[in-house]
């Protein structure tokens, strides 16, 4: 069977766990050669490796809001693959809470979520662009959420870094035609731990209210996330909902 990605490298950032992981397996079973960073799980990233398709698979360490590791991590990838195809920026975390608890939106808390969870992500993209513009069909993928769509979310600063996150992927959608195209994913609930104090039980109560009746997997999203690559070859700037109805 042909391999869509065969000869592509693809960085996926924040790859070694929840949707990064699932959009690095998706990734490689098309054929591309995957670079998963770390933060501080490497046991996570090795054991991820291991049950890759494909060979030459490789793990960093990259810290989304310290720019000096991104810009080590480019580098890193040029001596090792002379190239990058494709960057995928599934990295972030946050924190719920209540929406209307404005007191607890600190200063420190919003500029902590605004780092990152936006600044991040550009600096990485910032990064990549020259290998992104040389590969001449370069791909960014921007993992957003329907909270940047409808202002719910864990909490009203994620919310609104998101809906950042789309106006980013489209102003660089612009900027960096033709040679690269930039997407961004924008999931709903998903089954992983990214929300903190979010367990099975929570996502048991969502299911009934989402009109597909469940919630995400990993896998749902990083499908969409290789979809970019594969199938929607003639997007960019354009955002795609994973969210099984829930922002109708």
């Amino acid at each position: 069977m042909t391999q869509i990605l065969a000869g592509k490298i693809a960085v996926v950032i924040g790859g070694s766990g929840g949707i990064g992981a699932a959009a690095a397996q998706m990734l490689a079973t098309e054929g591309a050669t995957v670079v998963v960073t770390w933060r501080s799980g490497e046991a996570h990233a090795n054991a991820l490796l291991a049950k890759l398709p494909g060979s030459g698979h490789i793990a960093r360490r990259a810290v989304i809001e310290d720019t000096a590791t991104l810009i080590d991590l480019a580098a890193d990838v040029q001596r090792a693959f002379d190239r990058c195809d494709i960057l995928v920026n599934t990295a972030g975390y946050t924190k719920p809470i209540p929406i209307a608890d404005l007191d607890a939106l600190t200063d420190d808390f919003i500029d902590d979520m605004f780092k990152v969870n936006w600044r991040g992500q550009f600096a990485a993209i910032r990064a990549f662009a020259p290998m992104l513009k040389a590969s001449g069909d370069g791909l960014i993928v921007n993992v957003s959420s329907i909270a940047g769509l409808n202002g719910v979310g864990s909490n009203l600063a994620y919310a609104a870094i998101k809906a950042g996150i789309d106006t980013m992927t489209k102003s660089l959608a612009r900027a960096l035609a033709p040679s690269v195209r930039v997407m961004s994913v924008s999931p709903g609930v998903v089954a992983t731990d990214f929300v903190p104090g979010r367990d099975a039980a929570a996502l048991d109560k969502v299911a009934p209210t989402i009109p597909l009746k469940r919630v995400a997997t990993a896998d749902d999203v990083g499908r969409a996330i290789a979809a970019c690559a594969t199938h929607l070859t003639y997007s960019t700037g354009s955002l795609i909902v994973v969210d099984g109805g829930r922002a109708l």
